[in-house]
C-alpha cells in the first residue's frame, strides 16, 4: 500500500467540545434488558495479555482452557469470561497454534454444554496485537461471521477514535496513534492512524476500501442504538466495521444497537479494546477498591511486592515518581535487575535472581513494601523475533523471583501486561481468578483462592504498563500501605 496519510495532533478540550452532544438517554438501562430478555450467545474473550480485565468486576478469567474447565465455566450463570491467552508475547507461529487449539476447546465444551458463543480478540488498545492473525484463526474455527468489529476506544487510557482516526491522549493533545511511541514497538509497529489505513497495512490485498465501513460519532449520538441497529442490517457481508468513540456512552450506544442486531441473528467477530467487554457483558463501573475494602492486615505483618518489567515510557516515569517519592523516605525498598546481567549468560542469570530473591525475602518480613523492576534501558535485537526472545528472558527472570520467594506478600502489584500475565500464571500459579474490580482506573485487581495457587487470597493488581498518569503508580502503593 502507499505511505498512509498523516493527520495533525489536535487539542483535546477543543476537539471534544466540537463533536455532538452525547446520546441523552442512558444506553446501558436497554442494554441490561436486551441481555435479562434475549436469548444470546456467550461471550468468551481471549485476551492477549491480561489487562484487557481492566473494565470489568465480577467475571473470572481463566488461564488453563482445557475442556473440561471450559465445560465447567460454561455451566455457571455468567454472561461471559476471560481466557488469558497472553499471545502478544508469542511470535506469529507460536500465537497462531495457541488460539487455534483454546478455539478448538471451546467449541468443544459449547457444544457438549449446547451453547452458543461469540468470541472477542480482546487487544491492545494502542492496536499492538497479532492482527489479523488471531482473527483469521478464530474465524477458521467457528465459521464466517457477517462482519469483524474493530472496536479500540478505551476512556480511562485516553485512546479515542474520531472520524476513524484512532488518537492516544497524552497530555492536553490527541495524538494520531501513528505518531505515538506505540506504533514503532519492536515487535509489533504500525505506521497507520487511521483504522481504515490501519487494517489495509496490517492485512495487505485482504480487503478492498468498500468492505470496510464505520459506524460514526454523528450516527451514535444523534441516532442513538436504533440508527446504530440499522447501519448493521444494512451492512455487507464480510467486511469489517470501525467504531468510533470518544466517551463511554459512545460504547454503550453502539452496544445497545449492536444487541438488538444480535437478537435478529446478526454474528460478529471482535477485536476490541477493555470498554466494549465490559459494556457487552452488561458491567457498569464502580469505583475504584481500596485498603479498607480489601482488609489488608492492619498492622502490616509483611511488605506488599512490586514487580516492573514493562518498558513504555509511561511505565519508567511511573517507576520514577514512586522510586522519587517513596524511596527517599525509606517505606519502600528498589532493588534493579541489570538486563545485561540476565541475558549475558544462564549462570550470570542465576546469581542476579537467587540474589534479588534473598534481598527482596528479607525486605518484605520487615514489613517494607519492596520493588523489584529490571533495568530501564531498552535492550532489543535485530529484528522483531529476537527482541521478542529478550523481552521473554527478562520476564522469565521475574516471574523466577516471584517462583522463589516464600514470603507471603501484603499484596503483588505486576507492572506491564506480560509481566502480568507471566507474574499470574507462572509465578502465582493461578489458573483460575475472579476480577474484584479496579485497584485504580483501568488497573486491574484480581483474586485468586485456589488452593493450588501461591499466596492463596493475596490481592493481585494487573497494572498495565500505559495506563495512569505519572503518579498513579506511586498514590496506589501510598494509598495501600
Amino acid at each position: 500500500m502507499t505511505s498512509p496519510k498523516e493527520y495533525p495532533t489536535l487539542p483535546r478540550e477543543n476537539t471534544l467540545a466540537q463533536l455532538p452532544p452525547e446520546y441523552p438517554t442512558d444506553a446501558q438501562g436497554q442494554i441490561s434488558q436486551i441481555l435479562s430478555t434475549s436469548s444470546l450467545n456467550r461471550l468468551v474473550v481471549l485476551d492477549d495479555d491480561p489487562t484487557g480485565t481492566q473494565t470489568c468486576h465480577d467475571i473470572s478469567v481463566l488461564a488453563v482452557w482445557d475442556v473440561q474447565t471450559l465445560v465447567e465455566e460454561f455451566q455457571s450463570n455468567s454472561r461471559g469470561f476471560f481466557i488469558l491467552t497472553n499471545s502478544r508475547a508469542l511470535p506469529p507461529v507460536g500465537a497462531e497454534k495457541l488460539i487455534r487449539g483454546i478455539c478448538a476447546n471451546v467449541a468443544q465444551a459449547a457444544k457438549a454444554t449446547g451453547q452458543t458463543v461469540d468470541i472477542v480478540l480482546r487487544g491492545d488498545s494502542t492496536l499492538r496485537g497479532h492482527f489479523p492473525l488471531e482473527a483469521d484463526v478464530a474465524q477458521s474455527v467457528f465459521g464466517e461471521v457477517d462482519a469483524w468489529v474493530l472496536a479500540p476506544f478505551f476512556f480511562q487510557g485516553g485512546r479515542f477514535t474520531i472520524d476513524d482516526v484512532h488518537y492516544v491522549v497524552e497530555g492536553d493533545q490527541l495524538v494520531p496513534a501513528g505518531s505515538t511511541q506505540f506504533a514503532k514497538d519492536a515487535t509489533f509497529g504500525y505506521k497507520s492512524s487511521s483504522l481504515r489505513d490501519y487494517v489495509m497495512e496490517k492485512a495487505p490485498g485482504r480487503f478492498a476500501s468498500d468492505q470496510l465501513h464505520s459506524v460514526t460519532i454523528d450516527e451514535i449520538r444523534k441516532g442513538g442504538p436504533e440508527a446504530v441497529f440499522e447501519k448493521l442490517m444494512g451492512l455487507p457481508q464480510g467486511g469489517v466495521l470501525i467504531v468510533n468513540a470518544a466517551a463511554e456512552s459512545d460504547m454503550h450506544v453502539f452496544v445497545a444497537g449492536l444487541l438488538l442486531a444480535e437478537a435478529r441473528g446478526k454474528h460478529y467477530l471482535y477485536r476490541t479494546g477493555a470498554a466494549f467487554v465490559s459494556t457487552r457483558l452488561g458491567i457498569r463501573s464502580k469505583a475504584p477498591i481500596t485498603a479498607t475494602e480489601l482488609k489488608l492486615p492492619n498492622p502490616r505483618e509483611t511488605g506488599g511486592l512490586i514487580i516492573a518489567g514493562s518498558y513504555v515510557p509511561k511505565t519508567t516515569a511511573q517507576l520514577k515518581v514512586l522510586t522519587d517519592r517513596r524511596g527517599g523516605t525509606g517505606e519502600l525498598a528498589i532493588i534493579e535487575m541489570k538486563v545485561d546481567d540476565l541475558i549475558a549468560s544462564p549462570d550470570s542469570a542465576t546469581k542476579v535472581i537467587q540474589q534479588v530473591v534473598e534481598e527482596t525475602e528479607s525486605y518484605l518480613q520487615a514489613g517494607k513494601d519492596t520493588l523489584v523492576m529490571t533495568s530501564r534501558k531498552l535492550i532489543t535485537g535485530g529484528d522483531e523475533l529476537s527482541s521478542l526472545a529478550i523481552g521473554s528472558n527478562v520476564a522469565e527472570a521475574l516471574v523466577r523471583v516471584l517462583q522463589l520467594i516464600r514470603v507471603r506478600p501484603r499484596y503483588v502489584i505486576a507492572k506491564g501486561g506480560i509481566t502480568s500475565s507471566d507474574a499470574a500464571t507462572k509465578g502465582l500459579n493461578v489458573k483460575r481468578a475472579m476480577i474484584v474490580g479496579q485497584a485504580a482506573p483501568g488497573v486491574p485487581l484480581w483474586r485468586c483462592d485456589e488452593p493450588t495457587s501461591r499466596h492463596q487470597g493475596v490481592p493481585f493488581v494487573v497494572f498495565p504498563g500505559n495506563v495512569g498518569g505519572e503518579s498513579t503508580l506511586c498514590e496506589l502503593v501510598q494509598g495501600w500501605y
